[in-house]
């Protein structure tokens, strides 16, 4: 479909909209595909100075679309995939263009890890953040283990990744996870109202302001990438992967090894 991601222009703000609402934007692969396309164009084109990320229905992005855990629509190594996905949380944090994300409901896994990636975050009060990786029997592979610590700290960035587990948009705001929480029929009012603030400001300024504060953790998040795709790669290939995806096509709790 090509109504998955939506893309226009505000003045000088380039909106880019998820719109898979009946499964929470979670991402497939003509998802994933278009919206990368619609990203690098924004980031790209001279008409916009910043972008706002949002999305339509009850979650912002639940990560992954489950279905398609293990399909590499280009008949692609997962080395190769993993790369290619990180590629674009890197060109995120390494645009000159600020970016925003409106974040509510569900923000999991790669959803969570794309929200990361945005330089500001406003949530609302129905968010639910999560790298729950490890349930499936893998590990973030997009950044998201750099980017929280950066922004929350080693030992919160291990209770996440190492149980899985929820944080709700309290927990959020007061962690660091994210900036602004605001009531759920406010976000979009108070993203929009930041974005275009941001996008108003002189581009040069922007594009040093933001490359000034990503020295504080620009090379190690980008280092640290690297080292989710090593990782990832390999745990693609343990059993304890293939289990979780057995259990998930037979809807049954996984029994991993040594357990």
């Amino acid at each position: 479909m090509t109504d998955e991601v939506l893309s226009e222009l505000d003045g000088y703000l380039r909106i880019i909209t998820l719109n898979r609402p009946e499964v929470h934007n979670a991402m497939n692969d003509s998802m994933s595909e278009l919206f990368q396309s619609l990203l690098f164009a924004a980031l790209e084109e001279t008409e916009s100075s910043a972008i706002l990320l949002r999305a339509n229905g009850k979650s912002f992005c639940s990560g992954r679309d489950t279905t398609m855990l293990g399909h590499r629509a280009r008949d692609e190594s997962d080395y190769h995939f993993v790369r290619r996905a990180q590629e674009g949380r890197l060109r995120m944090l390494d645009s000159t263009k600020p970016i925003v994300a409106a974040v509510k409901g569900g923000a999991i896994g790669g959803g969570c890890e794309l929200a990361l990636a945005a330089d500001i975050r406003v949530a609302d009060t129905t968010l639910k953040m999560a790298l729950p990786e490890i349930n499936y029997g893998l590990l973030p592979d997009t950044g998201g283990t750099q980017m929280l610590t950066s922004l929350i700290g080693p030992s919160r960035t291990k209770y996440m990744v190492l149980s899985g587990d929820r944080i709700d948009a309290a927990t959020a705001l007061d962690w660091g996870a994210v900036d602004f929480v605001v009531a759920p029929g406010e976000l979009d009012e108070k993203a929009l109202s930041i974005a275009r603030s941001i996008a108003s400001k002189p581009p040069l300024n922007l594009a040093m302001g933001k490359d000034m504060v990503n020295l504080m953790h620009g090379p190690t998040i980008r280092t640290g990438t690297r080292a989710e795709l090593m990782a990832q790669s390999y745990i693609f290939k343990t059993e304890d992967y293939a289990e979780a995806r057995a259990a998930l096509r037979e809807k049954r709790a996984p029994v991993f090894k040594g357990k």
